[in-house]
């Protein structure tokens, strides 16, 4: 199937953005898991439901025209729920010397196991793999890009092997997150810390002054 019919669910994107990875990259979240890991920072990109349908070419040609990036990473929703179109993708902008990085719910030794020619294709197209289930219970905010300490780094290419060999850990510091106002809406990306969902949601008001 050639990658112009072949079209993605997309929940989001950001063109440019430091906290989904190594440098600054494109981050696509696409629409549906199956996972369903409680405490997921993106519940609203757990259903499997039509946001917007993206060809893998658009997509391409937008990641393609942003200045600076050195690469994409993918979130979710699970990446590997739409393997086959994000592998197209990733051979698209590899292709143009951009580096892929992946978060994914699923564990490496799951994917591999499944044996589906559309999860290796995107395992072949990774760089960076950040693999396993949210578990609330071991929420960390210490591993820069990790939501628990479950999940693993895997460096499945040569490609950051100077942060893999680092002396510091190439995770090494405080979660990190970017806000952005479009509209009315606040866009949060990154792992927030559950009392600042809690309070741009409305579940908690703010203290005012003197209490």
């Amino acid at each position: 199937m050639s990658s112009d019919i072949i079209r993605l669910n997309v929940a989001a994107r950001v063109p440019s953005t430091e906290a989904e990875g190594p440098g600054k990259r494109y981050a696509l979240w696409v629409q549906g898991c199956p996972l369903r890991c409680p405490g997921c920072c993106n519940p609203h990109m757990l259903e499997d439901k039509d946001v917007e349908w993206l060809s893998v070419d658009d997509i391409a040609d937008e990641v393609l025209s942003v200045p600076d990036i050195e690469g994409i990473t993918f979130i979710g929703g699970e990446p590997f729920f739409q393997a086959e179109g994000l592998a197209s993708l990733a051979q698209r902008v590899r292709a143009a010397g951009l580096s892929v990085m992946v978060f994914s719910g699923f564990t490496y030794e799951q994917i591999k196991s499944a044996n589906r020619a559309d999860y290796n294709q995107l395992l072949a197209e990774i760089d960076l793999l950040v693999d396993g289930p949210y578990i609330e219970k071991k929420r960390v905010h210490h591993r820069r890009w990790i939501g628990s300490d479950n999940q693993q780094v895997r460096f499945l290419t040569e490609r950051y092997a100077s942060l893999r060999d680092s002396e510091r850990g190439w995770d090494e510091g405080s979660n990190t997150i970017e806000l952005r106002l479009k509209n009315d809406q606040i866009f949060i990306n990154g792992f927030p810390h559950p009392d600042l969902l809690a309070l741009l949601t409305g579940e908690v008001k703010p203290k005012s002054k003197g209490n």
